[in-house]
């Protein structure tokens, strides 16, 4: 089942979600007005929070970085996925999926830690209020969004290169919808043993940091005030642990792509809805732009 096209150059077939579906056509619909969800409700909730001078705090800013990473990896994904089954195609070369890898295992990444530094923030404002503005002032702020950025580079950089170099001479079928590490890792030939343990002590090792950054005396206080923010951590994390923590022997191709499914596509629909369009401060903002909205067609009549 290996593929090549005239230049040569091998490609991967990916056995996407659509095979699996008895109704490909109405999945495909559904997948697009989540797509669509995603990208508007976040494109929305960042212009809001850059539009309205009291959205100017930490938290908010937090969050505008959270629907940026969620526009983006839904975007690494679901368009490639849609327009393969519109065209009838269902491969991709060895560097389109390096790519979608890397962009992919960053984003993925950089939103992990920030979940976590979004629990920090919660964590401060609650349990230390009178130093809240001078532990998260503006240069702190930015400081924690890099650090998340480039951790989350980090995490690209080193684990496509390794998945990649990878010797494949099992099939060239990667039963998925995208590139992902564990599915493209099964079609290696060579022992990914020390690799796959290697992944597994480096989010465990990630987990813990995150688990003594928010175990505090204020914890329970922090994550009773903060079920909103707790809903995606578990959503999130616990889809991550799955796919990277999980020994291979728990996977099943049917399974990874249920999980993938919730952390890839129903995120990025949910993160906006979960964190903001049911806050006060939020729907406020959104009611002035429709008010301004309708007040300047009316001014244009």
């Amino acid at each position: 089942s290996c593929s090549a096209n005239h230049t040569g150059q091998l490609e991967f077939i990916l056995q996407g979600l659509f095979g699996q579906s008895k109704h490909p056509a109405l999945l495909c619909t559904v997948i697009f007005v989540i797509f669509l969800m995603a990208l508007s409700g976040n494109s929305i909730l960042i212009f809001l929070i850059h539009s309205n001078a009291h959205l100017h705090t930490p938290m908010y800013f937090f969050i505008s970085q959270l629907s940026l990473m969620d526009v983006m990896y839904i975007s690494v994904t679901v368009p490639k996925m849609l327009m393969d089954q519109v065209m009838g195609m269902n491969k991709i070369s060895v560097p389109e999926c390096g790519m979608q890898m890397f962009f992919y295992l960053t984003l993925v990444g950089s939103e992990f830690f920030l979940l976590a530094t979004m629990a920090y923030d919660r964590y401060v404002a609650i349990c230390h209020p009178l130093h809240y503005s001078t532990l998260m002032n503006h240069k702190g702020c930015l400081l924690l969004v890099f650090g998340c950025w480039f951790l989350g580079l980090v995490d690209g950089f080193m684990l496509t290169p390794i998945t990649m170099t990878f010797p494949f001479c099992r099939s060239w079928e990667i039963h998925h919808f995208f590139c992902e590490v564990p599915a493209v890792m099964k079609l290696s030939c060579s022992d990914t043993s020390i690799y796959e343990t290697l992944m597994y002590l480096s989010y465990s090792f990630i987990l813990l940091t995150i688990h003594r950054m928010n175990s505090a005396e204020g914890q329970k206080k922090a994550f009773m005030t903060c079920s909103s923010h707790m809903t995606v951590v578990i959503l999130f994390y616990g889809a991550a642990i799955y796919t990277y923590m999980l020994p291979t022997s728990y996977h099943t191709p049917e399974k990874d792509m249920v999980v993938s499914v919730l952390y890839t596509i129903l995120t990025p629909v949910l993160n906006p809805l979960i964190y903001s369009f049911r806050n006060k401060d939020v729907t406020g903002a959104l009611k002035k732009m429709f008010n301004g909205g309708v007040i300047f067609q009316r001014t244009m009549k």
